[in-house]
C-alpha cells in the first residue's frame, strides 16, 4: 500500500496548533521540565495564576480555538483542491492568524506551569504549550514569516513537474513510470528527474527550521525535534530509544528481506546495474522514494512457488469498479462492524478523484472540516489495488476523527500521531487478505495454503520495506533541527541516511546543489514522519487483538474481521477516548496492553522469514553504512 497517509489541517481537531502549511499536528504528554515561566500575556492577564484560573484559561482557549480553526481549515480545503495565487495567498493569511492564535495560547500555557491543575486541565495545558509543528516565536511578523514559507514550499511540491522526453511530467505520471518500467536507464530518469524540483526548496527550509527552533527555545525546548518528541507522554530521548528499540525488533527480518531482494535484483539487471552484495540501487525498487517495493514484485516473484491466483487490481477492473466505488466498498468495512455511515455531505464534497483543468494536492488525505461531522477525504484515486487499501485507511481517519468528535476540542485527535495512521492501516490490513476479498465479492475462492508465501511476500515488499524509511526522516530532520546537520549538509546527510537505515543508494552521483529530502512530500509540508514508522507497529497490534476478539484460530496473515461487530464496539471505544487519555491507555483498552509491541509484525509474518532465511543461505547479506 502506498504510504500517504493524513495531511490533518484542522481537520481532526486538534489542539492548539500552527497551521502552518495547512498541517495540524499536535502533541500529548505529561509536562516535562520547564524553563521559566514567561510574562503574562493578554491571554493570561484575566485569568489568575491558580487552579480556577488555569481551568477558566483553558475553556476560552478551546472556545477561540473551535472558532478560528473551522476558518482555516475552509480556506486550506480550498487551496489544496484549487490551486492559484490567490488561495495560496488566502491560505497563508489564515495559516498566519491561525499560527499567531497557537503562539500566544501556548505561551499563556506555559504560564501555569507551576500551577497545581486538575490532571485534565494540566493534560489541556500540555497539549496547549506543545501542540506548535511549527512554532512561530512570539515577535511581530515571525508567524507570518513561517506562514509564508510553509504554504510556498508546500505549493512547490504540489505543483511540481520536470521534462522528459519532450514532456512534463506531473508526480503521479513519474510514479507510475517507475513503478512499471523495468528499465534502469528509464527509472534512473524518473528518480532524478523528481528531485529536480527541490533545490530551490533548500533555502526556504534551512529559514522554515530556524524561525520554528526560535520560536520552540521560546516554549522551553532545545529545538523543534525535541519538541516534537515530547508529545508522545515520554521523555523526548526515552521516545527517540523507544523507537530504536522498536526498530531492533524488526530490523533482522528486513535485512533478510533486503537480501533476498538484492540478489532477484542482482540476477536481472547485472553487475554493473545491481551488485550481488552492498546496498541496493534505490530506483529499481518501483517507487520514487523507495519507501515500498510491491511494485517490483514480479521481479522477486518466487520460482520455485505457486503464482498468486490473487491480483487485486484486475478484481478491480474486472468488476467494473470506479473511484466512488472503490470508496463506497472502503466505507462497507467500517460499517460492517457496527459503525455508523458517513455522512451524504462526505459524498458531496469531498475530492475522490483528480479534477479536470485546475491544480491539485493529489497527496491523499483525510479532513473534519467543522472538527465534528463535515468529513471529507481529498484524493486523485486510480483504480488499482494501492489506491484500493489507501482508501480504507483514509476512511479509518474519518471515523476515528467522528468517533471522538464529543470530546472536549483539545482531546480532538488521535492518542498519539501514530494511532491517527494505524487505524486505518489496521483496516487495509484485513482488506488486503484474500479472506475479505470473497466476502466483499471480488474474489470466488480463497486460495489455500501453498499461496502464503506469496502472499506475505508482496505484504512484506510493503510493510517490512516501510519500516526503516518511517524511522530515517525525522532522524534526518531531528539533526537539522538540532544543527548536529547544517544546510550544507542536508543532501549528504539525507543520503547516509538511506544508507544506514535502509541499505540504499541513489543512482548515480547527486549534484551539488541537491535537495532530496524536499523532494519527499513530508518534509516541505512539514509534517512528522515518526507517528508512520509506529503506525506500521501499531497496526499489527491492533490486528491481532481484532482476530483474538472475533476469535480467530487460523494464521493472523489470513484474519478478516469483517462483519464482527463486537470488534467494532471495542474499537471504536478506544477511538472516542481520542487524546483525553495519554496513549498507553487507549492501548490497553483495545489490545490489552500499554506497550508498544512489534511482536505482532513477527508473528504475521513469520512463516516468510523462516523461508526467507533459506533462501538467503549462502548468500553474503548485509551493507557497510
Amino acid at each position: 500500500m502506498k504510504e500517504i497517509k493524513m495531511k490533518r489541517l484542522l481537520m481532526a481537531a486538534t489542539a492548539a496548533c500552527a497551521l502552518t502549511t495547512g498541517l495540524v499536528a499536535c502533541a500529548s504528554m505529561e509536562a516535562q521540565a520547564q524553563g521559566p515561566a514567561p510574562a503574562p500575556t493578554a491571554a493570561t492577564s484575566a485569568f489568575p495564576a491558580t487552579p480556577e484560573g488555569a481551568r477558566a484559561f483553558v475553556l476560552d482557549a478551546e472556545a477561540r480555538l473551535t472558532d478560528v480553526a473551522e476558518y482555516a481549515a475552509r480556506v486550506a480545503w480550498v487551496r489544496n483542491t484549487y490551486i492559484i495565487h490567490d488561495t495560496m495567498w488566502l491560505e497563508a493569511r489564515a495559516n498566519t492568524e491561525y499560527t499567531e492564535l497557537g503562539v500566544e495560547l501556548a505561551n499563556a500555557a506555559a504560564h501555569f506551569n507551576d500551577v497545581d491543575a486538575d490532571p485534565e486541565t494540566r493534560r489541556k495545558l500540555d497539549i496547549l504549550r506543545q501542540g506548535l509543528t511549527m512554532p512561530a516565536p512570539n515577535r511581530p511578523g515571525a508567524a507570518a514569516e513561517l506562514a509564508e514559507i510553509a504554504t510556498r514550499l508546500d505549493s512547490t511540491y504540489a505543483t511540481g513537474r520536470f521534462e522528459y522526453q519532450g514532456r512534463q511530467l506531473t508526480l503521479n505520471e513519474a510514479e507510475e513510470i517507475i513503478a512499471e518500467s523495468r528499465d534502469p536507464e528509464v527509472t534512473r530518469a524518473m528518480y532524478e528527474g523528481w528531485r529536480t524540483i527541490s533545490p530551490g526548496m533548500a533555502e526556504d527550509y534551512a529559514r522554515l527550521v530556524e524561525v520554528a527552533n526560535e520560536g520552540a527555545r521560546e516554549l522551553g525546548y532545545a529545538d523543534t525535534g525535541a519538541m516534537w518528541r515530547s508529545g508522545y507522554d515520554m521523555d523526548p530521548d526515552a521516545f527517540a530509544a523507544e523507537t530504536d528499540r522498536l526498530w531492533a525488533q524488526v530490523q533482522p527480518f528486513y535485512e533478510n528481506l533486503h537480501c533476498y531482494v538484492r540478489a532477484r535484483l542482482n540476477e536481472r539487471y547485472g553487475d554493473e546495474v545491481q551488485p550481488a552484495t552492498g546496498p541496493i540501487r534505490a530506483d529499481l525498487l518501483g517507487n520514487m522514494w523507495s519507501q515500498q517495493w510491491g511494485n517490483i514484485y514480479d521481479v522477486v516473484a518466487p520460482a520455485n512457488l505457486p503464482e498468486s491466483t490473487v491480483d487485486l487490481t484486475e478484481l478491480l477492473v474486472a468488476a467494473d469498479y470506479d473511484a466512488e466505488q472503490i470508496a463506497r466498498t472502503s466505507e462497507r468495512f467500517y460499517t460492517s462492524i457496527g459503525l455508523d455511515p458517513l455522512p451524504d455531505t462526505f459524498w458531496e464534497r469531498s475530492q475522490i478523484t483528480r479534477p479536470e483543468g485546475r491544480e491539485v494536492v493529489c497527496h491523499a488525505s483525510a479532513w473534519n472540516l467543522d472538527n465534528v461531522d463535515d468529513l471529507r477525504i481529498k484524493m486523485c484515486t486510480r483504480v488499482n489495488a494501492e489506491d484500493f487499501q489507501t482508501m480504507h485507511h483514509e476512511l479509518g481517519h474519518n471515523y476515528y476523527q467522528r468517533a471522538y468528535n464529543q470530546q472536549p476540542f483539545l482531546f480532538r485527535n488521535g492518542a498519539n500521531d501514530g494511532f491517527h495512521e494505524a487505524i486505518g492501516d489496521f483496516a487495509a490490513l484485513s482488506a488486503a487478505t484474500p479472506t475479505y476479498l470473497s466476502q466483499i465479492d471480488l474474489l470466488d475462492t480463497v486460495p489455500g495454503e501453498e499461496e502464503d508465501i506469496t502472499f506475505l511476500l508482496r505484504m512484506a515488499m510493503d510493510k517490512i520495506a516501510f519500516m526503516p524509511f518511517g524511522l530515517m526522516v525525522d532522524r534526518w530532520r531531528w539533526d537539522v533541527q538540532s544543527g548536529a546537520t547544517t544546510p550544507a549538509q542536508y543532501n549528504d546527510a539525507w543520503s547516509a541516511n538511506m544508507l544506514r537505515y535502509q541499505g540504499l543508494v541513489p543512482p548515480g552521483p547527486r549534484p551539488d546543489n541537491a535537495f532530496d529530502p524536499g523532494a519527499k512530500y513530508h518534509v516541505p509540508g512539514n509534517v512528522p514522519y515518526t507517528r508512520y514508522f509506529l503506525a506500521h507497529i501499531y497496526q499489527f497490534q491492533f490486528h491481532r487483538a481484532a482476530c483474538d476478539i472475533a476469535g480467530w484460530d487460523g494464521p493472523l496473515h489470513r484474519c478478516s474481521v469483517y462483519g464482527n461487530e463486537e470488534v467494532g464496539r471495542r474499537f471504536n471505544a478506544m477511538m472516542e477516548m481520542g487524546m483525553s487519555q495519554p496513549w498507553p491507555r487507549a492501548m490497553e483498552a483495545f489490545t490489552g496492553s500499554p506497550e508498544n509491541d512489534a511482536t505482532a509484525v513477527a508473528q504475521y509474518f513469520a512463516p516468510l522469514d523462516t523461508w526467507l532465511t533459506e533462501q538467503n543461505r549462502g548468500q553474503d547479506c548485509g551493507w557497510e553504512a
